[in-house]
């Protein structure tokens, strides 16, 4: 199982290594999670630079894609070099995106007349872009999944968790990263926020 976080320059550090590290709880063979992009290394938007160890071709052909979010991706969903490079399939891959990252599904075609979740900034961009934008943290139809605001990418991560390794899985990985005092209330409301989209077959 690879699952591939699509990390530009410019990227929220938030988003994708939240994410990372919430998915990297999951201990098994070929489980494997990598940061993916168009270069061997991205500086984020507070100027942290980080080793990619996938390709945009190796993110193709993932079983989930996660698309993170940053200052930069209104360029990036306006280059035509990366969207014909970004050949992502819901009918084989679980697909999710973060706050900005949802404009990019929408340029890619991937949300229809689907509505979605993004970021308050992002928000009238994919508005724009045609989409319903819904004032909750986490929505997702079949394969794919959006999620808005920074703090929300542990419910993408343990929804591609509980797809397909199950929601106690999600539950065990949310509760390890979850704050001392908080952890039943917070994996609680992490798992309320997702259970009602889970499909019972993986991809």
């Amino acid at each position: 199982m690879h699952i591939a976080i699509l990390t530009f320059e410019g990227f929220n550090e938030l988003d994708s290594l939240i994410a990372l590290g919430v998915l990297n709880r999951i201990k098994k063979p070929g489980w494997r999670v990598s940061l993916a992009g168009p270069s061997a290394s991205v500086t984020s938007m507070n100027g942290v630079t980080v080793k990619l160890s996938a390709s945009l071709a190796d993110a193709c052909e993932a079983e989930a894609v996660i698309v993170g979010s940053g200052i930069r991706t209104r360029e990036i969903a306006a280059d035509p070099a990366i969207l014909s490079a970004l050949s992502l399939d819901p009918s084989r891959q679980l697909i999710g995106a973060q706050c900005s990252g949802t404009l990019l599904l929408a340029k890619m075609g991937l949300l229809g007349a689907v509505p979605a979740c993004t970021d308050l900034t992002t928000k009238p961009w994919v508005q724009e872009a045609g989409i319903e934008v819904l004032n909750q943290p986490f929505f997702a139809a079949g394969n794919v999944a959006t999620a808005g605001g920074c703090l929300a990418s542990p419910y993408l991560a343990a929804w591609i968790i509980a797809r397909t390794e199950g929601p106690e899985a999600a539950a065990d990985a949310l509760h390890y990263v979850a704050p001392v005092g908080e952890k039943e209330a917070y994996v609680g409301r992490a798992m309320n926020n997702i259970t009602p989209y889970l499909e019972t077959r993986a991809p």
